[in-house]
């Protein structure tokens, strides 16, 4: 199936610091990427939405800087090649912090995709006070 990039960038008013456990920890993803994020024994993040189980991997973490999940087939746990990468950049000019997301799915839909990502941000601005 063919496989749809998606990069949107969102200004947080928030340090990298404050923002990072937001976007790579369970407890964190929980408060607004998915009604709930386990960790299991084997390191591999369980995360739910509408009662449904996907299985990711964190393949890469960069500390207060970048973040990447890929998602794995339930059945055999070999990656599907669908990931979502979140990064932390910081404007030199306007010390202004920017949330870059990178959703790598079959999901072509950039209209359905941009409305989905506006409203999982709008949930972290404010948890953040951004």
């Amino acid at each position: 199936m063919e496989k749809f990039k998606f990069i949107a960038e969102y200004e947080l008013r928030a340090s990298p610091k404050v923002l990072f456990p937001y976007i790579s920890t369970a407890s964190g993803l929980s408060q607004w990427f998915a009604s709930k994020v386990n960790i299991r024994p084997d390191h591999i993040y369980d995360f739910f939405w509408d009662n449904e189980s996907h299985l990711a991997r964190q393949v890469s973490m960069r500390q207060n800087k970048s973040v990447r999940f890929e998602f794995l087939n339930g059945s055999d746990m070999q990656s599907e090649h669908n990931y979502i990468d979140f990064r932390v950049d910081v404007s030199e000019l306007t010390q202004s912090t920017f949330l870059r997301i990178t959703d790598y799915s079959t999901n072509a839909d950039a209209d359905e995709l941009k409305s989905l990502w506006n409203g999982l941000i709008d949930k972290l601005k404010e948890i953040v006070g951004s």
